[in-house]
């Protein structure tokens, strides 16, 4: 539970970084379907845009962010986290909690794994390093979308007057650091705060969930399946209609 608790805020977390600027575009910018299905191929755009993001988004800058900035980040989510009441966490999966006292997972943590911290310290450390070289060989991806979500949303003169600032000494410093200073420790200590406020509104966020999902059918069983149900079903996890059955019977003992 606590690693969907922690998985849930760091997205959130994350989808903050995402880079913006003070220009706005002359037009309004194309929605995502749009973008996708018309992308830009004026030569002179795309290559103002690639420019841009030549300053914005350099080749290692994934490096950079989870070379001890992402990892900090989590640190830091993760000691909010622990500092909540379990009944409150407890909640968000629909336990029962009327009978849960208001001891933080921290507390309770230090009884079951006094090196709990550090474990997960070292945890979210590996998993970075071992990122990092994945998220290296998608960066030129990443890149490409960038231009064309650049191109899209600016004119070339936009983009000329953006690229012509990153050129001075105060614009290279800004860009070069545009995409990692949300996660700066400054900003994330102010973060902290949402940890806290998500799990209080998170019960209430179920609750309309469940509301605004009444209307739809409940999941069917395994027994509710038909027999051709069921075979497309082995076939689709790789196994035997009859060792699909022996496993569904298991589940229900």
């Amino acid at each position: 539970m606590r690693f969907t608790v922690f998985t849930a805020v760091a997205a959130a977390s994350i989808a903050s970084a995402a880079p913006s600027f003070a220009a706005e575009p002359a037009q309004a910018a194309p929605t995502a379907a749009a973008a996708a299905a018309a992308p830009i191929t004026d030569p002179a755009r795309i290559a103002a845009a690639r420019v841009t993001v030549d300053h914005v988004f350099p080749l290692g800058t994934y490096a950079r962010l989870m070379n001890g900035t992402l990892d900090k980040m989590m640190d830091s989510i993760m000691d909010s986290t622990m500092k909540l009441p379990l009944k409150q966490l407890a909640g968000l999966s629909g336990v029962n909690t009327e009978e849960l006292g208001e001891a933080s997972m921290a507390e309770i943590m230090q009884i079951y794994d006094p090196a709990f911290k550090q474990r997960m310290q070292i945890s979210t450390r590996t998993m970075m390093n071992e990122m990092i070289p994945l998220m290296t060989q998608v960066e030129p991806d990443i890149r490409d979308g960038l231009t064309q979500a650049y191109a899209g949303r600016y004119t070339t003169t936009q983009l000329g007057e953006l690229n012509a600032f990153f050129a001075t000494p105060t614009g290279k410093a800004y860009a070069a650091d545009s995409y990692l200073v949300m996660m700066s420790p400054e900003v994330m200590a102010k973060m902290q705060g949402f940890v806290p406020k998500l799990m209080e509104q998170m019960p209430a966020i179920v609750e309309k969930v469940k509301t605004a999902s009444a209307s739809l059918p409940e999941p069917r069983a395994y027994g509710d399946l038909s027999k051709d149900e069921k075979a497309r079903l082995a076939k689709l996890l790789g196994v035997s209609e009859a060792q699909l059955e022996k496993d569904e019977k298991a589940k229900a003992h």
